[in-house]
C-alpha cells in the first residue's frame, strides 16, 4: 500500500515542476515521538574557495557562514568520491564506493545495492515524514537514479533552468550546451533552485504531526555557471580573485594520473584554446563559477531563514553538505573527477541544538560516509550494522580525538587517504604522490618520488582499500 501511495505521488509530481504534492503519513511509529526533525541540505560542486574557510577567500558564502557558527564545521571534510553519482550513492547508503562498484556518473547504483536502506528510507521506518526537492540523487538520463522509495513526496523538475536559445558564451565549438557560463535568466523564478527553495519555504510553513526528513538539494554552482545579473556584481572584473596556478604542476605527476586525467584534459586545454579567440574567457568563467556559488548561498539562506521563522528552528538538524569539489584550473585540472585537495574538499556542517555548541569547529579529516551513522546517532536511533562510515558524534562531544582519516575513491582502484597533515595518492598502476598540506597546500610538488618519505607512505598505505569491487554496469 504505501508503495502503490509512493508510485502515485512520484507520477503526479512527474508531470509538472509547478505541483508539490503533500499527504497524511499514517506510518507514524512510537519510536518518532519527540525526535528532531531533519533539514537534509545538499549542494553540488562547491569548493573549498569560498569565506567559509577563510575570510580572505574570494567567494561570498554569508548565509553558509552562518550556519557554521551556528553548529560545528568540519575544516577538513571529504567526498567519497569526486563525481556526483558515486558520491551521492556513497551519502545516502553509507557504502563505500570500492565495496559497492559505484564508480561513476553512469553507474547503475540500484542494481549494485538492490537491498541497500537509504538514509530516508531508514527514517522513514522510524516514522518520519520524508519530503524533498532539486538534486539529491544524480540525475542521470532524466533521473533515472532518482529513488522512488525513499521519499513520501518529491517534487521533480528539471534542474537545469531552461536554456538560452544558443550559448552565451561566444565559445560555440568549446564542449557542450553545458560549458557556458554568463547572466542567465533575468528572472530568478525561473530557475530550478528557487523552485527548489521555495518549496522548502512552503513545506516549513506547514504543520507537521510527525517528525520530518527535509531534503533540499541546491544544484548551483553546478554547470552551467548561470546565475542572474545582480550575483555577477558581486563580483566585478576589475577586482577579480583569480585561481593560483603553476605552469610546472604536472612535471613531477605519475602515470596513473595521467591516466586517470586523460578523459577531462580536453576542457583546460580547450579553455587556453578559447583564450587565444576570447581573451577574457577565462575570467569570466571564474566569475560566473563565483557568482553561482553565491546564488547557492543565497537560496539556502532563504530556506534557513523560513526554518528560523517556523516552529522548528529548535528542534530540527541541520546538515549541510557538497557532493564534491571542483577544480578551476588549479593542477591545469578544470572539473571535479580527480583525487587532489581541490577536487575532494568539501563543505559539512551540523546543526544539532541541545547537542552540539555552537561555533564548534572539528579539526579532523572525516570523509562524507559520516553522515548516515551521525545522524541516526544524533537522532537517537540505533545505527544499521551494514553501513561503512563511522558517527562523528564522538568527535562533536569531544569525546575522542583519534579518528581513521579521510578516503576519497574514484574509478576503480584509485584512491586518496587525508590525514591532517598529508594526503596520499595511490593509483590503480600502483604509482603515487604525496603532499605535505603543511608546506604545501597548492599540492604542487610531489613527494612520493623523492625517496624520502617511505615510512609515511607506507603508514597511509595501510588505510588503502586491499580489495576494489568490480564495477557495476552503466545505465546507458
Amino acid at each position: 500500500m504505501r508503495m502503490v501511495l509512493q508510485n502515485l505521488i512520484f507520477t503526479i509530481c512527474l508531470l509538472s515542476s509547478s505541483i508539490t504534492c503533500y499527504t497524511q503519513n499514517p506510518f507514524s511509529e512510537q519510536s518518532s515521538e519527540n525526535k528532531p526533525n531533519v533539514l537534509f541540505i545538499a549542494v553540488d560542486d562547491l569548493n573549498d574557495w569560498n569565506t567559509l574557510y577563510d575570510p580572505g577567500n574570494p567567494i561570498k558564502v554569508p548565509n553558509i557562514k552562518d550556519l557554521a557558527a551556528r553548529g560545528a564545521f568540519f575544516v577538513r571534510a571529504y567526498c567519497s568520491s569526486s563525481a556526483c553519482n558515486p558520491s551521492r550513492a556513497s551519502v545516502m547508503t553509507g557504502t563505500r564506493p570500492h565495496k559497492t562498484g559505484v564508480y561513476g556518473n553512469k553507474s547503475d547504483w540500484r542494481k549494485a545495492l538492490p537491498n541497500a536502506k537509504t538514509i530516508q528510507q531508514f527514517f522513514m521506518e522510524k516514522g518520519y515524514y520524508v519530503g524533498g526537492a532539486g538534486k539529491i540523487f544524480h540525475h542521470h538520463k532524466d533521473w533515472a537514479f532518482h529513488d522512488n522509495a525513499s521519499f513520501d513526496e518529491f517534487l521533480m523538475m528539471k534542474i537545469n533552468e531552461p536554456y538560452p536559445p544558443e550559448k552565451i558564451n561566444d565559445l560555440q565549438e568549446y564542449g557542450s550546451r553545458n560549458t557556458d557560463w554568463g547572466r542567465w535568466p533575468e528572472k530568478i523564478e525561473k530557475t530550478a533552485d528557487y523552485k527548489t527553495s521555495e518549496y522548502a519555504i512552503d513545506f516549513l510553513s506547514k504543520e507537521h504531526k510527525a517528525p520530518f526528513f527535509l531534503n533540499v538539494g541546491i544544484y548551483k554552482p553546478h554547470s552551467p555557471f548561470f546565475a542572474p545579473q545582480e550575483y555577477f556584481d558581486e563580483y566585478p572584473q576589475v577586482d577579480l580573485v583569480m585561481p593560483e596556478l603553476n605552469e610546472e604542476d604536472w612535471k613531477d605527476l605519475p602515470d596513473g594520473a595521467s591516466a586517470l586525467m586523460a578523459k577531462t584534459k580536453w576542457f583546460w586545454k580547450g579553455m587556453m584554446n578559447a583564450k587565444e579567440e576570447h581573451p577574457n574567457s577565462y575570467r569570466e568563467f571564474i566569475q560566473a563559477y563565483q557568482a553561482c556559488a553565491t546564488f547557492a548561498d543565497q537560496m539556502i539562506g532563504k530556506v534557513i531563514k523560513s526554518l528560523d521563522d517556523s516552529p522548528y528552528r529548535d528542534n530540527t538538524i541541520i546538515v549541510l553538505w557538497s557532493d564534491h569539489g571542483f577544480h578551476l584550473g588549479e593542477k591545469q585540472h578544470i572539473e571535479k573527477f580527480a583525487l587532489w585537495e581541490k577536487a575532494t574538499h568539501v563543505p559539512f556542517i551540523i546543526v544539532a541544538p541541545g547537542q552540539v555548541p555552537p561555533g564548534t569547529i572539528i579539526e579532523n579529516p572525516v570523509d562524507l560516509t559520516t553522515i548516515y551513522p551521525t545522524l541516526v546517532e544524533l537522532c537517537g536511533f540505533t545505527e544499521p550494522d551494514e553501513l561503512d562510515g563511522k558517527s562523528a558524534v564522538p568527535l562533536l562531544k569531544r569525546a575522542i580525538s583519534q579518528y581513521p582519516p579521510a578516503l576519497t575513491t574514484y574509478l576503480k582502484g584509485n584512491h586518496a587517504v587525508r590525514t591532517e597533515r598529508w594526503r596520499y595518492i595511490q593509483y590503480n598502476d600502483g604509482s603515487e604522490e604525496l603532499y605535505d598540506h603543511e608546506n604545501d597546500p597548492n599540492e604542487w610538488y610531489n613527494l612520493a618520488g623523492t625517496g624520502k618519505y617511505s615510512e609515511i607512505i607506507n603508514n597511509l598505505k595501510a588505510y588503502m582499500p586491499k580489495l576494489n569491487a568490480e564495477q557495476v554496469d552503466d545505465l546507458n
